[in-house]
């Protein structure tokens, strides 16, 4: 009976679980550490590589559409020269 009463002052009612947290680094996946983490960092790269690569060819297809733009507006514009030019010489006096 004494050896139980011991025990238990001896003993808390309640274990506290000591807990850490697990720090990643900025490419780390959460991957063991090994050799495996490599493949963790190929992945992310491939990723990357990937989506860089699409914006790449978002902003490559919003220049030609600019492009098509610009060439419409010099077309519009050089009617108007030439168009201001007509005018110009019609209007009799000197002639150009």
């Amino acid at each position: 009976m004494y050896r139980l009463s011991i025990a238990g002052v001896a003993r808390p009612a309640f274990r506290s679980f000591a807990t850490t947290s697990r720090v990643m680094a900025g490419a780390d996946s959460g991957a063991p550490m090994g050799g495996s983490s490599a493949q963790g960092d190929a992945f992310h790269k491939r990723e990357k590589a990937n989506e860089d690569y699409a914006i790449r060819m978002r902003e490559k297809e919003k220049l030609q559409e600019l492009k098509k733009e610009m060439a419409k507006q010099h077309e519009a514009l050089k009617k108007l020269e030439d168009h201001i030019d007509e005018i110009s010489k019609n209007q009799g006096g000197e002639q150009n």
